[in-house]
Order: structure tokens, then sequence, then C-alpha cells
């Protein structure tokens, strides 16, 4: 890893908990906001609104045109984070894709253990239906535990007969709760984050003695037959890589397109470091190609929605 990348990292290292004197969960949440916070970039208009019974951050960029949409899950390990927290990662994959963006506040554990944050997403999802997004507007992007909720949220979509959305971006999605990905092992030394011990701590906290290898728990264990275009992004220095790669594979044996990019010497979600690192801009700029290029798929007027870049 370089010495950009190192200094890029030190804003999040006190973030992370550390199980042997682990931090309540308030204090995590603390600790993690005043590390990761970043505003919404130039450009990007804020609003606070109410999405499937839930608060919710609107975010629109003053480049956004036509009907697309973006529905975004922050990560935090289920326990963390929120909306403004992920205002600036959110906001910039809005500007780069030129999409009006909602970004979800839902519940979190240990306050509100599995499946909540599912239900949350779901019912968010639901309602961007109901009140008149075409799926094949709609893309969702998500980062960490947010990209694992995102995958569980279309299964429980899936489920419920609703139609997919158009794409799915995702970067480090935490995909399996059982921790059985041999980087968790393997990786634990180049990765500055997290630990073995650290991503239990939260799986403890979110799934407790419930069944971690639950679909939509663990999206890795999941058939995934159905889903739309999916982008995964990884950092080759991260704990949870094997979920990344497990994850592609398994869409892939399920006849999903999938495109699988793992970053040599980069972090867990490097993408939270755009303006620090050219890696992060570079895949931010991929996915939001991603994304637009998979809006309107279908429609007669599909090259008339996608934005040009």
């Amino acid at each position: 890893m370089s010495r950009q990348q190192r200094d890029a990292l030190d804003a999040i290292l006190r973030s992370a908990p550390r199980a042997e004197t682990p931090p309540t969960p308030e204090e995590q949440r603390e600790g993690f906001a005043a590390a990761l916070a970043r505003p919404a970039p130039e450009g990007v208009a804020t609003r606070r609104t109410v999405l499937g019974g839930r608060p919710a951050l609107e975010l629109e960029p003053d480049t956004a045109s036509g009907p697309g949409r973006l529905l975004y899950l922050h990560g935090g390990g289920y326990v963390v984070g929120s909306p403004a927290t992920h205002a600036g990662l959110a906001g910039e994959l809005a500007r780069r894709a030129g999409l009006r963006t909602v970004s979800v506040d839902y519940r979190l554990a240990p306050e509100h253990p599995f499946p909540a944050a599912v239900d949350d997403g779901l019912a968010a999802y639901r309602e961007l239906l109901s009140k008149g997004t075409d799926p094949r507007d709609l893309v969702l992007a998500g980062d960490s535990a947010g990209g694992g909720l995102g995958i569980a949220t279309l299964l429980a979509a899936r489920e419920a007969g609703l139609p997919q959305p158009a794409a799915v971006a995702l970067f480090s999605p935490w995909a399996d709760l059982t921790l059985a990905g041999g980087s968790i092992r393997s990786k634990e030394g180049a990765d500055p984050i997290f630990t073995e011990a650290d991503v239990r701590a939260y799986a403890d906290l979110y799934v407790g003695a419930g069944d971690r290898a639950a679909p939509l728990a663990s999206p890795v264990f999941a058939d995934l037959a159905g889903l739309p275009p999916l982008l995964v992004q990884a950092g080759a220095n991260e704990v949870l890589l094997d979920d990344a790669v497990r994850l592609a594979g398994r869409a892939g044996a399920d006849d999903v397109e999938v495109t699988l990019e793992v970053g040599p010497g980069l972090p867990h979600v490097y993408q939270l470091h755009y303006g620090r690192l050219e890696e992060a801009d570079a895949a931010l700029d991929r996915a939001a190609r991603f994304l637009t290029a998979h809006l309107g798929a279908g429609r007669p007027d599909a090259d008339r929605l996608a934005p040009v870049r």
C-alpha cells in the first residue's frame, strides 16, 4: 500500500470495534460518525425525507435529468452508520451518475436485530415502486453491510413478487455473516481496518443466536437467479475480500450478469477516499457508468434515458 493510501486510512481506523474492550453501540456510532462523515459534494442538494416508514436523505445533483433514481444503503456492520455519515460517498456516486438518490436510515442492531434492516430495505424499495418509479429506471448501490443488505433487499423483493431494478453496484459487500471466507484469516495481517474479531463482533450484535447462514443475512448462500446485472468492487487488502469474490461467483453460477473488480493494495470500501485516492475516484466513475448504462433497459426510449458521459 502506498503512503498516500495509508494516510487516507488514518481517518477511519478509530471507527473499527475492538473485541478486547468493546465500546457500546452508541460510542461506536459516535466514533464512526466523527471519523468518516463527509458532506455531500458541491452541486448536490440534500433534503431530509421519509421512505418506507424510515428517515431518509434525498441527494439531488444539479446534473440530474430524466427519470433515473438510485437507492443507496450505507455500510457500518448493521450497527453504525447513517445517511449522514455516507452523504459524501452516496453524493459522489449520485453526482457522477447524474441520478436523484435516496439513502435510507434503516434500523440498526443491537436494538433492532436481523431482519429489521432487510424489512426496512424492502419497505423503501416497495415505496419507490408504488410511487411510480419504473424498475427499469431504478438502480441500487451499497457499501459493506449495505452491500449485503442491498442483495438481501432484492431477494426479499423477489420473494414478494416485486420486479427487480435495472442494476446494482456494491462496494466491499459483507455477504457472509458466518465468516467462512478464507480471507477473514489470510488477509488479517494486510487489512489496516478490521480483524476477524471485529467482524464477528458486528455479526454477534446483528444476528445473535439466529441463523447466520440464512440467505437474507448471508447472500453468498442464496439462490441469486433473477437478480439484475451486478458490479462488485473490493480491495485486495481486506478480510472481506472473499465475500465479494464468492458473491460474484454465486451470481455467475446463477446466470446473473456480474462484473468483479479487485483493486490491488486497496482496503475495505476504498471508494470512501474519493478526492484522496485516484483509485477511489476511478472506481466511482466506473460504478456510475455501469449503473447509467443499464438504466431504461428494454424501453423504446432507453438511449434517451441514460446520461451521456
